[in-house]
């Protein structure tokens, strides 16, 4: 794929890729449609204070970690297309609560359910994975997240302009936040219509299980219980800073510590489910893919993603404070540090598709990192600022080039359980920003910043132990074993027999086939009795004659 593919409107999967990034930038500019109206928020209303807003940022990642993780599970059952409409239509609801909420605790838990729009990201990676070839889906995959992502800044440099100038008012910060709900909406109805999931209906291949991520190895096991823990035990943090600000009190933090608890085990539970009977059974040799690369993959995503959610809501404060400067020239050269994104996450990807080696590229990008960071720790005010400015710019080039080559390489490693792939990563990015930001709130700008390099850091060893090259990375189609297979058989039989079903049953309103148990429970409704009587007689009447779906 060449960059100036991107311009063949015409074809159905350049098609598909526009379409699918464009909502997705548009789930972000809601996502992050709280900050840079916070200074007017503050000025409308006397019942909020600086530390509310500081509460609402963590909460505004929060639950985007477990959302990330059903979203993962419900677009590899339900398809791409029906998850990321259905996601927009209903997180409108919460943007416009937030809106036009007139209390402290009404902001809080509506910006805590719009969390969960921050899982639009995986429903695009998935979408974008089902349209490309595996040479091809690093740039695509860039490409998609990129500009997706540029969705924060434009918010950024939209929003206060259209709430002082086109409403004006004590008030035009939540009609600006109001309107960009109502547009998320429309064009999540839009997206229903306009695409499908991939080019053919064989495109999405579904796992036999989405309660849990399937693995290949008892080890593998043990490492994905262990990588669970922490996609929803974070959360405690988000519980110990509220009860602190005086949300909560001691008994109802208490019940939500038993909730997170609860939860965790029950995941635990699943995963078990899930994979004990497949291990017992045996996973074909064919099958197998390598746990620990989704584990490498994890630790990358938390080290770039989850530092860029931090830093961005750090850094105007740190220029304007380390040089002196005022707010508006503050926050021009902290976009500076998204605005890479239209070039760099696109880049991450295409350097991952042409070297012909992913590993090295994304080890490449963590030591970039790591080093960018830990310049950007060592500056104060006696740097020039044109310095300063061109080592974050340096930074975020590789923030978000491996972000691009991190989803470059995941839809290579299980075509089957990519969704699930990518939402475990994708939470990852979450819990990094859950844990950068209360990092952040104590210790220096320096020393956040050298933590963050340091967490790079133990990322790019992580990778250079336990990632691996995935197979068939850099060809033509994705790599198909024969469980894979024996699903796309069982699925097209099931097609079958449901064609069939609808041909006995004439005349019913609804047909329902269902796996209950080890079975399929086959469910008819009729609107009347004599619409009833007259499905038996023709089943009757074919008797045991009916054919059995050929294979």
């Amino acid at each position: 794929m060449k960059v100036s593919d991107v311009f063949r409107f015409k074809s159905r999967d350049i098609r598909a890729l526009h379409l699918t990034w464009i909502a997705f930038f548009i789930s972000f500019y809601v996502w992050f449609n709280m900050a840079p109206l916070a200074s007017s928020m503050l000025r409308s209303v006397d019942w909020l204070t600086a530390e509310d807003l500081k509460l609402f940022a963590i909460a505004n990642v929060a639950l985007t970690i477990p959302a990330r993780i059903i979203v993962g599970m419900a677009l590899d059952r339900f398809g791409p297309r029906r998850v990321f409409s259905i996601l927009m239509v209903v997180m409108a609801i919460p943007a416009l609560a937030f809106a036009f909420g007139d209390t402290r605790e009404q902001l809080f838990v509506s910006r805590l359910v719009l969390s969960s729009i921050g899982a639009s990201f995986v429903v695009g990676i998935h979408m974008v994975a089902l349209w490309f070839k595996p040479r091809d889906i690093g740039f695509a995959e860039g490409l998609y997240a990129g500009w997706g992502n540029f969705g924060s800044a434009a918010a950024a440099m939209t929003l206060p302009t259209i709430a002082l100038t086109l409403f004006g008012g004590d008030d035009g910060w939540r009609w600006a936040i109001a309107i960009s709900g109502l547009v998320m909406a429309a064009y999540g109805v839009f997206y229903w219509f306009a695409l499908s999931d991939g080019p053919n209906p064989e495109s999405h291949r579904k796992p036999r299980k989405a309660a849990a991520l399937e693995v290949s190895t008892w080890s593998d096991l043990v490492l994905l219980v262990l990588f669970t823990v922490p996609m929803v035990g974070i959360l405690a943090i988000l519980v110990w800073r509220t009860q602190n600000l005086g949300y909560l009190d001691t008994m109802t933090a208490s019940f939500v510590y038993a909730a997170i608890i609860v939860v965790i085990l029950y995941q635990i539970v699943q995963v078990l489910r899930v994979n004990v009977p497949i291990l017992r059974k045996g996973v074909p040799a064919d099958d197998r893919y390598p746990f620990k690369s989704v584990a490498a993959l994890n630790t990358t995503y938390f080290a770039n993603f989850g530092a860029e959610l931090a830093v961005v809501s750090m850094l105007p404060l740190f220029f304007e404070q380390t040089w002196g400067l005022n707010a508006a020239v503050a926050g021009v050269i902290a976009a500076s540090f998204a605005f890479v994104n239209l070039f760099a996450r696109p880049m991450g990807g295409l350097v991952s598709d042409r070297f012909g080696n992913r590993k090295f590229v994304m080890l490449s990008y963590m030591l970039g990192i790591a080093v960018g960071f830990g310049l950007m720790g060592l500056m104060n005010s006696s740097w020039p600022l044109v310095i300063a400015i061109a080592i974050t710019i340096f930074c975020s080039f590789f923030v978000q080039g491996a972000e691009g080559a991190t989803f470059g390489i995941i839809p290579s490693i299980k075509r089957r359980v990519t969704g699930q792939i990518s939402g475990m990563a994708g939470a990852y990015g979450n819990v990094g920003a859950v844990f950068y930001l209360f990092v952040f709130t104590m210790v220096t700008p320096s020393q956040f910043f050298l933590i963050i390099a340091a967490g790079a850091l133990i990322s790019w060893v992580v990778c250079l132990m336990w990632l691996k090259e995935p197979e068939g990375g850099f060809g033509d189609e994705y790599v198909i074993s024969s469980v894979d297979e024996a699903i796309a058989l069982e699925a097209r039989r099931r097609r079958e027999a449901e064609a069939e079903l609808a041909l006995v049953f004439a005349g019913s309103q609804k047909v329902d086939v269902v796996e209950k148990g080890e079975g399929l429970t086959v469910t008819a409704r009729f609107g009347s009795l004599d619409d009833l009587r007259s499905a038996l007689a023709r089943l009757s009447a074919r008797g045991p004659a009916i054919t059995a779906p050929a294979e």
